[in-house]
């Protein structure tokens, strides 16, 4: 009944001009007929909660069935949100500052809210950071981070009136000094592991499936899914697929890039188009830390089961982002 509703829903919501444009990519890519298109197109979305968008990024008007029924799609995804997921906590991990308080010791780095706290205190975290990190507390998809010099504005004052405008709702990081193996790669963004954790019961149950007043004693156990190369690209300084950047398989047990990258274009990369470095093959450091590092914070909120965690590396251990 959920995967009904969800398609409903998704079908209302839908971005029909868009969805008309990826049938004339796809027909001038193919000649595949753009009414056929569109009806496996259909097909695809009641079969394997493939939206328009999945349909053309995983390319499976090249796919057989059997090969399709392998990809975790937006609809199989949010069944999984669904089944693990209690949205009454989705405000932790949807607003920076929440996120930053409840996950601080994962964090191992200054931050602080700049309209939670007095200019004195911003002031201070300036002076003791004069490079940060700016990010908006509500954002996402790398939109409207920036890397702030403070040199370059007049005074602190000035500065200070720039992150408290009305359009702006910051927080502010100190900047991660990324491990050199890694900054290699792309020395202008922070690249980060994506690595994701389901939480459920020691026998495998979803904890929602518990009564609250139950849960407190529950033994937990943190599975990790999978796990994913984020990678910057375009001197930009973030490094989300939707904003430029490039991922790339992490084979989970050992921390070594398994595949090359792919961008949104699904432009393929054996090497970085900016620093020649390879990517696939490349291992991380500290990476039975960072798994242990995501298996611990998982647990912090479990009734959000399905969490993808952003893992940076710096020349001594591991951190969340």
């Amino acid at each position: 009944m959920n995967k009904i509703f969800y398609i409903l829903k998704r079908i209302k919501n839908m971005d029909k001009k868009a969805m008309i444009k990826k049938i004339n990519e796809i027909h001038k890519k193919t000649n595949m007929p753009k009414t056929s298109i569109f009806l496996d197109m259909q097909k695809c979305a009641r079969r394997y909660g493939a939206g328009y968008m999945d349909y053309d990024l995983f390319e499976m008007y090249n796919l057989t069935d059997n090969q399709r029924d392998t990809y975790l799609t937006r609809g199989r995804n949010n069944e999984l949100v669904v089944k693990y997921c209690d949205l009454d906590y989705l405000h932790f991990f949807q607003n920076k500052d929440e996120f930053n308080s409840r996950f601080q010791a994962y964090l191992k780095r200054d931050w602080i809210s700049v309209k939670k706290s007095k200019k004195q205190d911003v002031i201070d975290f300036i002076n003791k950071h004069p490079v940060f990190m700016a990010k908006p507390v509500d954002g996402g998809c790398g939109k409207g981070i920036e890397k702030i010099n403070s040199s370059k504005y007049d005074s602190l004052d000035k500065l200070y009136e720039y992150l408290i405008s009305e359009d702006n709702n910051f927080e502010l990081e100190e900047v991660i000094k990324q491990n050199e193996k890694v900054s290699k790669i792309y020395p202008d963004a922070i690249n980060t592991v994506r690595i994701v954790t389901i939480v459920t019961t020691d026998d495998g149950k979803s904890i929602l499936t518990i009564p609250k007043d139950e849960r407190k004693n529950i033994k937990l156990k943190s599975h990790i899914i999978c796990a994913y190369f984020r990678i910057g690209n375009g001197k930009k300084c973030v490094d989300n697929f939707n904003s430029g950047g490039m991922v790339a398989p992490v084979d989970e047990k050992n921390g070594i890039v398994s595949q090359f990258a792919i961008d949104k274009q699904k432009n393929i990369y054996e090497t970085h188009p900016q620093s020649g470095e390879m990517i696939k093959g490349f291992k991380f450091p500290f990476w039975n830390e960072a798994i242990k590092l995501c298996e611990k914070a998982s647990k912090e909120i479990p009734e959000m089961g399905y969490v993808g965690w952003d893992v940076a590396f710096t020349n001594e251990r591991s951190c969340v982002c």
